[in-house]
């Protein structure tokens, strides 16, 4: 069902890979509530996901930008503030990527260099994001970003690897952007912890599937689907949450704050 929540709002997108990405769903959501979007991700993603099926659904252009790269994100700012004719409303930071994860390597082997290069992909790319917007006032007054993270953040989960201390990062170029951004021109910024999901990315992972039936069982109102992220995205792009910053906002289903469930006692009493 829709609300026009976010009718006459534009945005920009990062991150929809395909149909299984939360920010495929968050643009398919953000359009129902009456906005218009654009939708970037980085070149090799744009060559290797299925975005433009996406484009045509949502009557969004694609523009690619390498997050890593400043010019590329001046490029998509000059060329959305061109295609809206105005500043953006709204942001979805769904961007991460461990090249450590992907090959294996233990957290305590980490190889540095592959460890810089996720570390610019998965968090500092929300900064230099930022930083180009303000500097390009890119986004409107009272406008909305969020970025998408998990509780590794807080909590171990070995194989999760060096992604948790990108997590980490990211939440904190949150917390403090948002200080900056809201006192310059009331823009706030949030991050949410959703629970593990089936994506591209989360199935990376190893032992993803244990995460999600831990998390399961751990969670009393059980484990948030991508699609129930997407409607807790666009609740915090709308004006219902103007007073909402620089939070990292559990979307979880009590996982977060649950000590153990009956559940969780039951199967270990089985082993």
């Amino acid at each position: 069902m829709a609300y026009n929540l976010l009718k006459g709002k534009k945005g920009i997108i990062f991150g929809a890979l395909n149909e299984q990405s939360i920010a495929w769903k968050v643009a398919q959501r953000a359009v129902e509530e009456g906005a218009e979007i654009i939708l970037s991700n980085a070149p090799i993603a744009l060559r290797m996901g299925e975005i433009n099926k996406l484009s045509e659904e949502c009557n969004a252009p694609v523009i690619g930008a390498d997050v890593t790269v400043t010019d590329d994100i001046v490029n998509l700012f000059t060329k959305s503030q061109e295609h809206f004719g105005s500043g953006i409303d709204f942001m979805l930071h769904s961007i991460g990527m461990s090249v450590n994860v992907r090959k294996g390597i233990t957290y305590t082997e980490n190889n540095y260099d592959f460890t810089h290069k996720g570390l610019d992909i998965s968090a500092l790319s929300l900064h230099r994001i930022l930083q180009t917007a303000m500097k390009m006032d890119a986004i409107n007054e009272w406008g909305s970003v969020l970025a998408l993270t998990y509780i590794a953040a807080q909590r171990v989960f070995p194989d999760y690897n060096d992604m948790a201390d990108n997590k980490a990062y990211l939440e904190s170029i949150a917390r403090s952007f948002g200080y900056y951004y809201g006192t310059k021109k009331h823009v706030r910024i949030n991050t949410v912890s959703q629970s593990p999901t089936r994506t591209t990315a989360g199935s990376g992972v190893k032992g993803f599937e244990g995460f999600i039936r831990y998390a399961e069982k751990m969670s009393p109102l059980g484990n948030a689907s991508a699609d129930q992220c997407a409607d807790y995205c666009i609740s915090l792009f709308s004006d219902l949450t103007k007073m909402v910053t620089m939070q990292n906002l559990f979307h979880d289903g009590g996982f977060s704050f649950t000590g153990v469930t009956q559940a969780v006692i039951e199967q270990m009493e089985k082993d």
